[in-house]
Order: structure tokens, then C-alpha cells, then sequence
């Protein structure tokens, strides 16, 4: 049949084979010579250095016990090591899996779906370790480097052991966490780059500020919301050539990649649009926004979990995010989530509230910044200055009260770390499946595979795929039938788990 040859019997570039390292150990002895020795570090850098180390550690285990236990998904990280596979190996990013699930072809390039280039930075550790688990790694350690700027912020604001706090209330926080326990996406490297971005901005250093902005413009197509809400922020605190600057570049810069960019890369410009109630493309939405402000607002509040993501985002700073107007970066990213039509973008339940998690603490850092301010003046408290520590501490508590109803309180169970109850099945099943073959993988297998074969998703229509591996339940029984009687021969079939074969 002519659809079956949508899909190749050998495996595209992603799963060529790996190339060396070319890192050599003089060169490495080098880099290791240059870095002073730990007794020479201030006391801080070394606390900060072993903060970052600690979190990025829980980062990891939590993500790492899920890959092996299979209980990652093909989507999304699947997608992503593709991704970044086709950046190591000096070709374009190519993501066989969606295009094939799109009906794209296997040439179908991520650039289309989500305009996240800054993934290309990743490819030199694809160089040491080829496979999904360097994207768990690379996601904690980048979330953890968002510490030092939360920091230094603090520190100016409140001193040095509220800022101490500040820090590992943001490590512990619910959004890192849900963004950690749903393995990888391009929001690994938001936190980080508006926590610098901010932070930069305010000490005066406008180069190193707006790189990390110019940055952030390439992790995803609506990121310029982002860098337009930074602009509203130095617009307020009175850097007004500047903020129109930085506003009309982030709206800009969103606009050419929406329409210019990701049709040359191969998408449409409106495939990723959610906001049919309000407009088809944001001028019209912006129109909608000024002429019938009540429409904006009932969309705004048309469902429950709307609100309460809202107030869970705010919850962490208790709400004193509110007095800053650094907020204002944050505000856009919010808005753009439950303006949408898509229930996903309101729920807390995936990635999007790791996008604002660091713009929040820092508002709420400048917040209780200008609280202690106005008490001071107002002459209400003795020491208003030690509110900043209270309200540290209490952030803390809120912290530590969210972990365990949220993914990191998984950590905390025994039962977490035990092997999947299927695991020996799963590992007879995986060792069937050759190397450097076309496969459709369900869910929990993807990501075991993509480091040796080009994987597609599995979603039970019949394309001539050569292999097939999945978890199919007495539910599917009848998918797998059909199969058999399709040309597969059934390979393994055992504890719902199938492994099929085209033809012989």
C-alpha cells in the first residue's frame, strides 16, 4: 500500500551513529588548572556552588528514578532527544516522531512545532552521553543555576539570610517541581535566563541583561511576551527609552517568528493558535482587549482552575509579588496561558507555571522590599527591616508544606524507587528490538529507545512500521489482532506487554 512507505525501513539521521567526544584529556586537564581551588572561593560562592549542586541532584534523581523505571513518556522527551540529537550530529533537528504523528514525514523539523533553537546548546553533551537521560540532567542543573541571581537580588533587597531563603524556597517550589516530574522541555533554561535577565537589569548591568533577554527569545515563540513584560518593569522604574525598546523588541521578535520563521521552518502560523474567542492573531486579540475589555475579563475568569492556578502562582511569595512592578513580566505569560482555549495551559498539572516561577519570587522579593519601605515610613514597626526575614522564613514554610502533595513528595516514599513491577518483561521486551531500526513505541518504552533507534509514536494506525513495542492492555486486544492479521508476527506477548515484527 502507498502510506506504508511513509515510513522508511532503515532509520533516519536522528539515530545515526555517535561520534566521539572531542574533548581530549590535555584539554580537559586545562580547563581543570584554571579553576582556583575550593579554599580560595569566598564563603558565599562556595555556599551558592553547593546549594546549585544539592538541587540539581534532587533535580536528577527524581527524573533519572522516573526514566528508569519507565515511567517517562515518549511524549515529550522522546521529541526533545531527537531534537538535540540531530543538533549534535551538525544536522537539522529533525523530529521523525512528530512529523510521522503529524502526517509531516519523517523530515519534519521541531523548528516547525516550537521555535526553540537554544536547544543547539545542549548538543556538546550529547557528545559525552547520547540519550535522554543527559536532558533530565541538563534541565536540573540549568533550573539550579537560576539560584545565584535569586541570590544576589535578594541580598541587595533584604540581606544575606533572606536571601539564603528566597533561594531554597525556589528550589523546593511546586512549579520546579511539576516542570521536573514531566521530564524535559524548552522551559529548562526560562528560569535561569529571566532570573539573570532581571537581576542584571537592576544592577545596572544593561549588556549582560539583555543578552540573557535575547536568550530568551529563542527558547519558545511566545517567549517575547515574556521580554515585553520585562520592558512594562523598567518602564515603571523610570528606564523609559529602554523599556519601549525592550517592548516593542520582544512583541516584534514574536510576531517574525510566529509568521516569518516558523513557516520557513515548515509550520503554519496559526497552527499554534489557541485564542479563537478573542481574535485571530494578536492585533486582532489586542483590538478585542481595548474595545470589549468585559469579553477579555470573562474569559479571564470563565472557568475555576483558572483561578486557582492563578492563586497558586501567586501563593509561594504570599502574594506580596503583587506590590512590584516586576510582576509585570509574568503578566503577560499568565494571561496568554488562560486566555487560551487550551484546558493544558490553566492546569498546574505540566510545564507552563516554570515559565514566571522565577519573575514571581523576585517580585515578591522587591515587594516586601517596598512593604518595609512604607512601614518604615509610616513608622509602624520598630524594625520594619526585619520583616524581610519573617516573610523569608514564612515562604519557607509555604515551600515545605507544597512538597508533599506535589512531585518532589514522591521522593519522600520508599515505593518510589522500586523497579516497575513489569520491569524483567520490559527488559526481554526491549532487548528483542535491534538497533538502528524504525519502531513504534508506546508511551512508557520511547525514551529507552530513541538513544539507539528512530521512534515513532504508537497510535495504532497501521503504516507498515517494522517494529512495534508497546504496553497494550487486554483493552487493546483487539488493536493487536488486527495487526497479526496485517503481516506482524507477534514477538513477545507477555504481562500486556507486545513486541511486534513486520513480515518474517
Amino acid at each position: 500500500m502507498a502510506w506504508r512507505t511513509r515510513v522508511p525501513d532503515r532509520p533516519v539521521d536522528s539515530a545515526a551513529p555517535r561520534r566521539r567526544s572531542p574533548l581530549s584529556f590535555p584539554a580537559v586537564r586545562r580547563m581543570l588548572a584554571a579553576v582556583p581551588p575550593p579554599g580560595r572561593w569566598p564563603r558565599h560562592a562556595v555556599a551558592l556552588a553547593a546549594g546549585c549542586a544539592v538541587a540539581a541532584a534532587v533535580y536528577s534523581l527524581h527524573g533519572l528514578t522516573k526514566l528508569r523505571n519507565f515511567r517517562t513518556g515518549t511524549y515529550d522527551l522522546t521529541i526533545f532527544d531527537q531534537t538535540v540529537r540531530g543538533y549534535a550530529h551538525f544536522r537539522p533537528p529533525v523530529v521523525p516522531l512528530l512529523g510521522v504523528t503529524l502526517d509531516r514525514g519523517t523530515d519534519y523539523l521541531q523548528l516547525a512545532d516550537h521555535f526553540s533553537p537554544i536547544l543547539a546548546l545542549l548538543a556538546p553533551l550529547y557528545w559525552l552521553h547520547d540519550g535522554p537521560a543527559t536532558l533530565i540532567v541538563a534541565q536540573a542543573v540549568l533550573f539550579a543555576l537560576a539560584v545565584p541571581f535569586l541570590w544576589a537580588f535578594t541580598r541587595r533587597r533584604l540581606g544575606t539570610a533572606p536571601a539564603y531563603l528566597v533561594a531554597v524556597a525556589y528550589a523546593l517550589s511546586w512549579p520546579i517541581a511539576q516542570t521536573v516530574s514531566v521530564e524535559f522541555h524548552e522551559v529548562a533554561f526560562v528560569p535561569v535566563l529571566t532570573a539573570a535577565a532581571i537581576e542584571r537589569l537592576d544592577a545596572e548591568r544593561r549588556i549582560p541583561g539583555l543578552l540573557a533577554l535575547a536568550g530568551l527569545l529563542l527558547t519558545k515563540e511566545d517567549a517575547g511576551l515574556i521580554v515585553a513584560g520585562v520592558g512594562a518593569w523598567l518602564f515603571l522604574t523610570r528606564k523609559r527609552r529602554l523599556g519601549v525598546a525592550v517592548v516593542v523588541g520582544g512583541v516584534a521578535a514574536m510576531e517574525v517568528t510566529r509568521k516569518v520563521l516558523i513557516p520557513l521552518a515548515g509550520g503554519r502560523a496559526d497552527e499554534r493558535w489557541y485564542f479563537s474567542q478573542l481574535g485571530a492573531d494578536l492585533p486582532d486579540v489586542l483590538r478585542t482587549a481595548v474595545t470589549d475589555p468585559l469579553r477579555v475579563l470573562g474569559v479571564l475568569t470563565a472557568d475555576q482552575v483558572k483561578l486557582d492556578t492563578t492563586a497558586l502562582l501567586l501563593w509561594p511569595t504570599l502574594f506580596l509579588c503583587l506590590l512590584s512592578p516586576i510582576a509585570l513580566a509574568a503578566l503577560p505569560h499568565i494571561a496568554e496561558r488562560m486566555l487560551s482555549d487550551a484546558p493544558n495551559w490553566w492546569s498546574t498539572a505540566w510545564h507552563y507555571d516554570a515559565f514566571t516561577v522565577a519573575i514571581l519570587f523576585l517580585a515578591g522579593v522587591d515587594g516586601t522590599a517596598r512593604l518595609i519601605r512604607l512601614l518604615r515610613r509610616k513608622e509602624r514597626f520598630a524594625e520594619p527591616e526585619r520583616f524581610g526575614l519573617v516573610w523569608s522564613v514564612a515562604i519557607c514554610a509555604v515551600a515545605l508544606t507544597l512538597v508533599p502533595p506535589r512531585p518532589f513528595g514522591e521522593l519522600l516514599r520508599p515505593d518510589f524507587y522500586a523497579a516497575d513491577a513489569r520491569a524483567a518483561a520490559r527488559q526481554e521486551a526491549l532487548a528483542l528490538v535491534p538497533d538502528g531500526v524504525v519502531v513504534e513505541a508506546s508511551n512508557d518504552f520511547g525514551p529507552h529507545l530513541s538513544g539507539r533507534d528512530t521512534v515513532l509514536w504508537w497510535d495504532y494506525r497501521h503504516r507498515g512500521t517494522p517494529w512495534i513495542i508497546a504496553s497494550a492492555g487486554q483493552d487493546l486486544r483487539g488493536v493487536i489482532d488486527d495487526y497479526v492479521r496485517d503481516g506482524y508476527r507477534l514477538l513477545f506477548d507477555r504481562e500486556d506487554i507486545v513486541v511486534l515484527r513486520l513480515g518474517g
